[in-house]
């Protein structure tokens, strides 16, 4: 079941999200629960414990709205969203932590934590992570220390405007530093897709000089920024800061997992003084990296086929659906469009829809893989 709420106070929001996301749910064994950055997220998940203590709640803030089959639940003073899954073959155990002093090492705790509130000595069949948009290869590192390479899926908190009011939550728990994991134990299906739907095209360089993981200095010997400018027909000086952030989304830039079979989208960000520039996730030097394009009707059709690549020979009783804020961004006021296309396709299955600043997922065994400007879309099946 999904419910939502957008009433101005926090708790009370938080009720009304769970009376509605409870309906007919006897025994709920996770919410996967988004909100608005004005809201009080310890006080909305006061107000969901309020009406059913038992729920285990776990999410992230959710960028300027979330979608669920009543429509797009956004407004001036607030919303929330939950889906909540019952089934006596779900077994779930959940962990929250702020970053502390090595991502990693958190990573790891929060696993053993997680298995140890599910009263399992053994990894589960999948695992959700919700983490701040900064550090997120790091703590899937640390999780698959200690529970091996397992599919996963989820997102990364995100605000309405990128200045880190982002929150990460999980029971009491609510920060805007760490990551919070949901390990599922189960006989059920749970089936996840994980693209960015963009298009290849053949200008490819070499990661040349990276500092640090995500901001890349030179490609092919030359500043990062003038390289991507020549590449796309832009003017450098004009990508300098934040702009480069809404310019670069119809030309974001890949990399292509170790097998070939997955290419995980980068998103360019902030352009530096000396024309180097900040991306979204994890790049390594000497790697290839390819120019993508995309446009608004390609940006809506990727959920489409994405939902239905779900649906493909599978009946889910769920759809979960992590979908990216910058993608929200440039599609703009065709929002409504994007919407009655995913809840066409969607067609009478329960679904949510959350906007992150960062999607993780895998392709074909590619590993987990975290991106930008990518579709993480999740069935559970019947």
């Amino acid at each position: 079941m999904v419910g939502s709420s957008i009433q101005k106070d926090s708790f009370q929001a938080g009720v009304e999200t769970a009376n509605n996301a409870l309906k007919g749910i006897k025994n709920p064994k996770i919410g996967f629960l988004f909100t608005s950055v004005k809201y009080d997220q310890n006080e909305v998940i006061k107000g969901i414990k309020s009406v059913n203590k038992d729920v285990k709640v776990i999410g992230v803030t959710s960028s300027g709205a979330i979608m669920t089959p009543e429509g797009i639940i956004s407004s001036p003073d607030g919303f929330a969203g939950m889906m909540v899954l019952e089934d006596n073959e779900l077994q779930v155990g959940v962990a929250a932590s702020e970053r502390g002093n090595d991502p990693r090492e958190t990573g790891r705790k929060l696993a053993k934590e997680a298995m140890a509130q599910a009263g399992k000595k053994f990894a589960p069949v999948a695992y959700a992570m919700f983490a701040s948009p900064a550090e997120e290869e790091y703590y899937v590192k640390g999780i698959e220390d200690v529970l091996g390479e397992i599919p996963m899926f989820g997102g990364s908190a995100a605000d309405d405007a990128v200045v880190g009011e982002w929150k990460v939550f999980c029971e009491d728990k609510s920060f805007g530093d760490g990551c919070a994991i949901a390990l599922f134990y189960t006989t059920r299906d749970i089936k996840t897709v994980f693209t960015g739907a963009y298009k290849e095209t053949d200008k490819v360089g070499i990661v040349t000089k990276m500092n640090g993981d995500r901001q890349i200095v030179e490609i092919d010997g030359v500043p990062a920024l003038k390289k991507y400018a020549e590449w796309n027909g832009l003017n450098a000086d004009e990508l300098m800061g934040q702009n480069l952030l809404a310019a670069s989304i119809p030309y974001a830039l890949g990399v292509k997992t170790l097998q070939g079979d997955l290419t995980a989208v980068r998103h360019p960000m902030i352009g530096n003084p000396d024309y180097s520039f900040n991306v979204g996730a994890k790049v390594a030097e000497k790697t290839a990296i390819i120019q993508l394009n995309n446009d608004v009707d390609g940006l809506i059709n990727g959920a489409v086929d994405t939902i239905k690549a779900v649906k493909e020979g599978f009946d889910p009783a769920a759809l979960f659906l992590v979908h990216c804020g910058g993608r929200k961004l440039h599609i703009g006021n065709r929002i409504d469009e994007d919407f009655v296309a995913i809840k066409n396709t969607c067609g009478d299955i329960p679904f949510i829809v959350a906007f992150t600043f960062g999607e993780y997922g895998q392709a074909n065994h590619s590993g987990a893989t975290i991106g930008g400007l990518s579709l993480s879309f999740t069935g559970f099946s019947k």
